[in-house]
């Protein structure tokens, strides 16, 4: 059994390669093989979010606080709210982050497949940010 107390390890900020605007990580969990999961609180300034990306074995996000944005590849913007849970499915193109005015705070939660959780694609630009929720 392994008990990591509050506080002792520090938030980090997201890498520019991979996300737009302010980002902050605070990590949950990430284990060790044969367990898979990763996990981490990320929080979104209003404006940040993603690049687009995949997981292999799918992802759930889980709002805490704030408003968000979410979107599959092809499909609408959606807006997501505290209690919200996101699923998404293996190798689903996506990107998800704060709405334009309000951050937003959710609990990501992934497994990796061979060592890998997560496949990162190009930036969400302003204009695929920017489309009417729906």
């Amino acid at each position: 059994m392994e008990i990591h107390l509050a506080g002792s390890r520090p938030t980090r900020r997201a890498p520019p390669d991979y996300f737009t605007g302010t980002v902050l990580q605070d990590p949950i969990i990430a284990t060790e093989q044969p367990a898979r999961l990763v996990s981490t609180r990320v929080s979104f300034e209003p404006g940040a979010r993603t690049a687009w990306h995949t997981h292999p074995l799918g992802q759930t996000l889980y709002v805490i606080s704030g408003v968000g944005r979410v979107q599959a590849k092809g499909g609408p913007v959606r807006e997501i709210r505290p209690g919200d849970v996101v699923w998404i499915p293996p190798g689903e193109k996506h990107w998800h982050g704060a709405s334009p005015t309000n951050s937003m705070t959710h609990i990501a939660m992934q497994e990796a497949f061979d060592g890998s959780y997560v496949t990162w694609m190009e930036h969400v630009s302003d204009a695929e940010y920017s489309v009417k929720v729906g």
